[in-house]
């Protein structure tokens, strides 16, 4: 799933869940869910998403939307096997990126 946001230190739980097209509720519960997801929060208790966040956000998205998996699932699954599981999800993602950019091109001839 290609996410387009702009870069910056600090994304807002609205933006995230615009980008990735979900309600925030679902944002919170896998704050809650998945301990890999830490986001700074500020006094009043805004959540402020690093890339790094955002990363494991399209990591997890992938895991529970696209590929089907239940919560405990995904949690079994990043915790037995994470590096290499990391390491196709970049190889997809970056392929994913690649399509989307082609396609943008493709749209302009």
């Amino acid at each position: 799933m290609y996410i387009d946001l702009p870069e910056k230190r600090y994304y807002g739980i609205g933006e995230v869940a615009k980008a990735f097209k979900v309600n925030t509720s679902l944002i919170r519960f896998w704050e809650k869910e998945f301990d890999i997801l830490k986001p700074k929060k500020n006094a009043k208790g805004d959540r402020k998403f690093t890339p790094e966040d955002i990363k494991n956000l399209k990591f997890i998205y992938h895991l529970v939307k696209v590929r089907g998996f239940t919560l405990e699932g995904a949690k079994t699954h990043l915790k037995e096997n994470k590096q290499e599981a990391l390491s196709k999800f970049e190889i997809i993602s970056k392929l994913e990126d690649i399509k989307s950019q082609l396609l943008k091109i493709k749209s302009q001839l």
